[in-house]
């Protein structure tokens, strides 16, 4: 008996030296952590329970048999974050460069069953050479494996993938498919190919940085959620944000008790928005008053910058944040604001978060750009989201609510739940400037006309008042009350029941 466990534990300490101690300096000498300080760092202290150490490749070829090492490549099982359990993955690069065998694939799937079985959510830490090519089709079915299994998870638990060093080829699938991607700024990548096949078939020169580096997955392309300066960073941020969503499909969001006062009044909200309506103001402004302690995770804050997205509390309860920014292209949807705002929406549906949505949108943007691009399509991802949403939905108009964009921006007529204006909200086809002009367009060359006509029209529409008498606005209210009346429109909502049609799936505009 002694001699076993004596064999265990040399087994076990063999195994935690993953590639040995000199591939684990390579690793540091990159400001990388290894998988296992990863996991240290993202899980509360001693709560880890490892499954599958001991799992070696199968493979013989191009000398395989003789190169095993303990776990193969990945650290595999699960842990709490904050007290709440969740599974997770963290691929060794000093283990064959953390290229994906089948036998690594096999750990990565049978967390992932387990996490479906149970009901908990999904952290993978990625940071992988890809497929292990020694391995051939079997590295690739490992692969897709992981994918089919993403792609059932989605919806029923959290998937967050947190890219910590090179995914590339195949590799760059499974986190696509995933709820969020995290990156390392200057240590991780992301591409389909690498920048010498860039360069053989297109004739581009560029690096793997400008190819598919943190910066540009969360400026550019909108692959990744957001880029954080290093491995500490990143899991502290995922640490963060697990804390504000549910465990699966099935559970509420954890409501965490706050010292912030529900009934809290922002005075300075009176005057946020300004009397010239063509001058802008931060929409960040309004969002962090009215939340929990001013707690607000922004979710791709570098991307669209003119729509914002991401998690906070109100009254303890968990709200996702989607709110149009003035400060950039007035708060216009395109194709970009749209796209993001709507992956963020179904998200939020999936879990049953409620929908907080501030409204200052003048339109969609204008021009050929954006029509080519295929305008009309992206913005009904938006408009869908919305309409199919059946989880809390709470509106507040501060200002602009003009034509198409008014519809989709989570009216009443999308089932809004609780449509709240301020003020100094003006809901109309149009800008009054505008609408003049294609109203009495025979009288434009009299600006005395026009400019007395368009005060009518302002006075008639651009204000909160017809929409109320129609009952498309609830209430107008006043803005330093802000937080108080969603805070009680939430709680009121909070057993709310309601489902759409019987379907095996909806069909977005993709």
């Amino acid at each position: 008996m002694q001699d076993i466990i004596r064999q265990l534990e040399e087994k076990r300490a063999q195994a935690r030296q993953g590639g040995g101690a000199k591939r684990i300096e390579a690793q540091h000498a990159k400001g990388k952590l290894t998988a296992r300080e990863r996991l240290e760092l993202l899980l509360d202290p001693g709560s880890f329970e490892e499954w599958d150490m001991f799992v070696e490749h199968d493979c013989t070829d191009f000398g395989m048999a003789e190169q095993k090492v303990a776990g193969d490549g990945v650290v595999t099982g699960y842990g709490t974050i904050n007290g709440r359990a969740t599974f997770v993955f963290s691929q060794d690069f000093t283990v064959f460069g953390g290229s994906l065998s089948a036998a690594h694939a096999g750990k990565i799937c049978k967390i992932m069953d387990s996490a479906m079985k149970v009901g908990l959510p999904v952290i993978g830490l990625n940071d992988s050479g890809g497929a292990r090519i020694q391995e051939g089709v079997d590295s690739l079915a490992g692969y897709a494996e992981v994918f089919q299994r993403n792609a059932l998870a989605s919806g029923v638990v959290p998937q967050i993938s947190v890219i910590m060093g090179p995914c590339a080829g195949g590799a760059v699938y499974s986190p696509a498919m995933t709820d969020f991607i995290f990156m390392v700024k200057d240590s991780s990548y992301m591409f389909v190919t690498g920048p010498d096949v860039v360069k053989t078939v297109t004739q581009e020169v560029v690096t793997q940085e400008q190819l598919g580096g943190a910066v540009t997955h969360t400026t550019k392309s909108s692959v990744a959620d957001n880029a954080f300066e290093n491995d500490v960073e990143a899991l502290a941020q995922t640490r963060r944000m697990f804390d504000f969503l549910p465990l699966n499909n099935r559970e509420k969001a954890p409501v965490r008790e706050t010292w912030d006062p529900i009934n809290r009044q922002e005075a300075s909200l009176d005057t946020l928005v300004p009397p010239n309506p063509n001058k802008p103001y931060d929409m960040k402004e309004l969002i962090e008053k009215v939340v929990d302690e001013g707690d607000f995770f922004e979710v791709q804050p570098n991307y669209a910058k003119n729509i914002i997205i991401g998690f906070a509390r109100i009254g303890g309860q968990t709200v996702g944040i989607v709110a149009n920014q003035p400060m950039v292209l007035a708060g216009c949807l395109d194709i970009d604001s749209s796209r993001k705002g709507a992956r963020f929406v179904r998200f939020c549906d999936c879990y049953d978060i409620p929908i907080v949505t501030f409204v200052d949108v003048p339109g969609f943007l204008p021009g050929t750009a954006q029509e080519y691009g295929g305008i009309i399509k992206h913005g009904a991802k938006l408009l869908f989201a919305y309409a199919e949403a059946t989880t809390p939905k709470v509106t507040v108009i501060t200002r602009k609510a003009y034509g198409g964009a008014y519809d989709v921006m989570s009216s009443k007529h999308l089932r809004g739940d609780v449509n709240y204006a301020w003020p100094s909200a003006e809901i109309a086809v149009m800008g009054p400037k505008g609408a003049v002009e294609i109203i009495f367009r025979g009288e434009i060359g009299d600006a005395e006309k026009i400019a007395a006509r368009t005060e009518e029209y302002r006075q008639k529409f651009a204000n909160p008042f017809v929409a109320g008498h129609r009952g498309f606005i609830d209430d107008v209210i006043m803005p330093h009350n802000t937080r108080f009346r969603i805070a009680r429109s939430l709680a009121m909502l909070r057993e709310k029941k309601l489902e759409n049609p019987w379907k095996k799936h909806d069909n977005i505009p993709l």
